[in-house]
């Protein structure tokens, strides 16, 4: 009998997060990208490459990568695109840091905030964009822009997921761009579902099935250790921050603490292993090296500090 009531509650958490996630996913996507219709890459190029001057630089390529919503694929062409067009080093860590973090991605803010509550998404912002802005800061200021391979990505804006509509008027201006916006939320979605269903469904098995004190035992606020431990386990593991996100919100009702689940999210979303094998190609050993430390270095810190405040 307790296993046909956790196989319901299981079933029963699968199906509502689900088809919440699906609503919340399309509805805000398609925001996102009637947004981005009107802002290109090459804009973005542009304006870091004139204004970014000191901390204000690092600030505003924070901003477009947390902001645009772009994958691994896209997020290192964009970054070869930065670097060749003479953005300075420090302010394209910034971005490339703050990019996979969807650190201002209304989606991944809306997943966090119908999930965890407005607070912890406000946290998140705030704690992942302040590490984006400081980390790049401290990586120009090693010195370790030589580390850069010479690499030039012939065509690379046609690989950022949404096109720019030219300018008209009126209606007629907006119609193709909301025929664009939703085009693109269709094309992310079919992108994103198997990864959402996944994570569901992992989650759903975690809340039904694996029992509080197990969680409780071994990664609760109790335990000293659990957040740089999922920090270290998420930074060579595959999880986009879709996936996760339904199963932190398992984790963290089995007794997780919260941040230990942000240190395993920020982790695994900042140096996946895709993610990785794509900057090989253009970071030398020593910049990978500092690169992993500094999300493995993020990671740790934004748990420890969701664990104090949250």
């Amino acid at each position: 009998m307790d296993g046909l009531n956790s196989l319901r509650e299981a079933a029963y958490w699968f199906v509502y997060i689900s088809l919440e996630l699906t609503i919340l996913f399309v509805g805000i996507t398609f925001i996102i990208g009637l947004i981005t219709t009107y802002v290109s890459p090459k804009k973005v190029e542009g304006i870091l490459s004139r204004y970014g001057r000191g901390i204000a630089g690092n600030i505003l390529g924070a901003v477009f990568g947390g902001l645009l919503p772009f994958c691994s694929c896209s997020t290192i062409p964009a970054l070869v695109g930065l670097l060749n067009v003479g953005v300075p080093f420090r302010i394209a860590m910034s971005f490339l840091i703050a990019s996979p973090l969807g650190v201002f991605n209304i989606a991944v803010i809306s997943l966090f905030a119908v999930i965890f509550g407005f607070r912890v998404a406000v946290l998140y912002v705030v704690a992942t964009f302040v590490a984006a802005v400081l980390a790049g800061i401290i990586l120009g200021g090693l010195n370790l822009e030589r580390e850069v391979r010479a690499v030039r990505i012939v065509g690379a804006q046609e690989e950022v997921a949404i096109t720019t509509v030219e300018d008209a008027s009126g209606w007629e201006a907006l119609k193709p761009r909301l025929a664009v916006a939703w085009g693109f939320a269709q094309n992310l979605y079919r992108q994103m579902i198997p990864y959402l269903l996944v994570g569901v469904g992992i989650g759903a098995f975690i809340y039904g099935f694996v029992p509080e004190g197990f969680f409780i035992k071994y990664a609760g606020a109790g335990n000293p250790f659990a957040v740089p431990l999922a920090a270290a386990i998420g930074v060579p593991m595959y999880v986009r921050t879709e996936t996760m996100i339904p199963i932190a919100s398992a984790f963290v009702k089995k007794g997780v603490s919260v941040g230990t689940v942000m240190a395993l999210l920020i982790g695994g979303a900042g140096a996946s292993i895709p993610e990785l094998t794509l900057l090989s190609s253009i970071f030398k050993r020593k910049l990978m090296i500092a690169y992993i430390v500094t999300i493995f270095g993020i990671a740790t810190v934004v748990g420890y500090l969701f664990n104090f405040i949250a």
